[in-house]
């Protein structure tokens, strides 16, 4: 079984470790190690066009994660309140928006807002004063910050939904015993408690979306992100530069999941 475990995270991280080895590679071929330089990374930072790139993603990624960690709180906390048949469907469409892969969000998205454009848009122009240019809803950032939102949030909810569920009752009931709002209570005992889930659901969905490609291919419209970059890079062929991009966000992004893996468990050891 060990064995069998092995072989399986070595068929999983090889890839991974040669694309960050000859991100080091000195020479101009990706796939012929000529020494090692970190030359690559030097050019890619100076990359006017990735810097646009990292800059779209960073801000897409912050306020995505920003909108899911709120609205995801919001629906965790009001979902503890559901019980019988009602929760269940509710729990099946949250883990069904988990399941369901990429392409298909991204398709679903791109159809649902173009026509939700198309309908408001000769709208805003018939009502907007003449002479006047209207504003024009598009694919951009909205519709980029939305899908993101959208497909995150459910990883915010089940991650506040597990917290709730190993939190002591006995504590908001103390405090609703000694006459607190409902607000205050929120916010003096399940807030502090919760805060660490929360935290961790921010930088899971982070994540997520900083590295998302295939919703962002299809709803980003004019707008490049990191991904959509190293993808059009990837067609004209692969160089040391595009290994040194995906080693940094490697990194970056395995520093986010074991940053929400270790505020998840300090959570749950103050709960206990």
């Amino acid at each position: 079984m060990k064995l069998y475990a092995i072989v399986v995270y070595l068929f999983l991280y090889i890839p991974i470790g040669v694309i960050a080895l000859f991100s080091f590679n000195a020479g101009r071929h990706a796939s012929q190690l000529q020494g090692f330089s970190v030359k690559w990374y030097a050019i890619a930072l100076d990359n006017p066009f990735v810097m646009d790139a990292l800059k779209t993603s960073l801000i897409v990624a912050f306020i995505s994660a920003t909108c899911a960690s709120v609205f995801g709180t919001m629906a965790a906390i009001s979902l503890q309140g559901i019980k019988g048949p009602l929760r269940t469907i509710f729990d099946m469409m949250i883990y069904v928006a988990l399941m369901i892969p990429g392409i298909v969000i991204g398709i679903a998205t791109l159809i649902g807002l173009v026509t939700l454009f198309n309908q408001l848009n000769p709208l805003l122009e018939a009502l907007w004063p003449a002479g006047l240019q209207p504003p024009k809803f598009s694919m951009g950032f909205g519709s980029l910050i939305a899908a993101h939102t959208l497909f995150t949030m459910a990883v915010v909810i089940i991650i506040i939904r597990a917290r709730l569920a190993g939190m002591d009752r006995a504590l908001t009931e103390a405090s609703s015993d000694l006459y607190a709002t409902p607000l205050a209570t929120f916010r003096q005992v399940t807030l502090p408690l919760i805060f660490p889930a929360i935290l961790a659901g921010f930088l899971l969905s982070f994540t997520f979306s900083f590295d998302d490609f295939i919703v962002a291919f299809f709803v980003a419209g004019s707008e490049t992100t990191l991904p959509v970059y190293v993808f059009s890079s990837i067609r004209r062929g692969v160089t040391p530069e595009v290994n040194a991009i995906g080693t940094m966000v490697l990194a970056a992004s395995l520093t986010m999941l074991v940053s929400a893996q270790v505020l998840l468990r300090r959570g749950e050891g103050k709960n206990k």
